[in-house]
């Protein structure tokens, strides 16, 4: 049966659909040889296709897991600068597992990891709402006008953020560490908005995605979800 290439590269656990349309916007699809483009069909039992030169096949089991995304790590199994990536980190995991979203360069904390094309479009949709939030450790400290603009929304480039909740957890000498959460998944969103109202971010560590915590892994650490916590992030996100 023929479907929409990016689904079929979703459901064979390669990637999500947004990052799949990526993928054969970049030239890296082929179908039977030729180069894909967006809104092709295609049949999984009847053509040969390709992402980066590797055949792809039927789905494997699915996977999930929580990986505590280090600084300084690219949010890719891939990259061709040579880059540290989340794959160098994930030596004995077999499956072929992707990121559900991105956390930048810089930054570090959870990230989901799975080979589910179908859940990882219900996080990462608009539509889903879907919270995460962020530790946060900023220049100076929040004022009460601040955190009012954070929670009413903040002009971006792009247009207005959706409503942030913030929560002061400590004040240092000339620093402080915040708790923020969002629901949407622009890029350097947290950054942009803080420094939007005067306050540069040190240090920004995502702790949460919905009901699923951080914990106590440590940098560049992974562990697999429970059954219950599948079962549940599916039922929460509509996956």
């Amino acid at each position: 049966m023929e479907e929409r290439l990016q689904k079929i590269i979703s459901k064979c656990g390669l990637a999500s659909r947004r990052k799949a349309e990526e993928l054969i916007i970049e030239g890296t699809v082929t179908v039977n040889g030729r180069p894909a483009v967006l809104g092709m069909k295609a049949d999984l039992e009847k053509d040969h296709i390709k992402v980066r030169g590797k055949l792809i096949s039927r789905a494997e089991a699915k996977t999930y897991l929580i990986f505590n995304k280090p600084v300084q790590c690219i949010t890719a199994m891939y990259d061709a600068e040579r880059r540290r990536t989340v794959k160098d980190f994930l030596g004995r995991v077999m499956a072929r597992v992707f990121p559900v979203g991105r956390l930048d360069f810089n930054s570090e904390g959870l990230l989901i990891l799975t080979n589910d094309g179908d859940l990882a479009n219900s996080i990462l949709h608009p539509r889903n709402r879907i919270p995460k939030t962020y530790h946060v450790k900023i220049d100076g400290f929040l004022e009460d006008k601040d955190i009012s603009s954070l929670e009413k929304g903040i002009r971006l480039e792009g247009g207005m953020t959706a409503p942030a909740k913030v929560r002061i957890v400590k004040k240092l000498k000339a620093n402080s560490w915040i708790d923020i959460t969002i629901h949407e998944g622009r890029k350097r969103q947290v950054r942009r908005m803080l420094d939007r109202v005067g306050h540069s971010v040190i240090k920004l560590v995502r702790t949460r995605i919905n009901g699923l915590q951080l914990g106590a892994l440590k940098p560049g650490e992974y562990r697999y979800l429970t059954r219950e916590e599948v079962e549940k992030l599916k039922k929460e996100t509509g996956g």
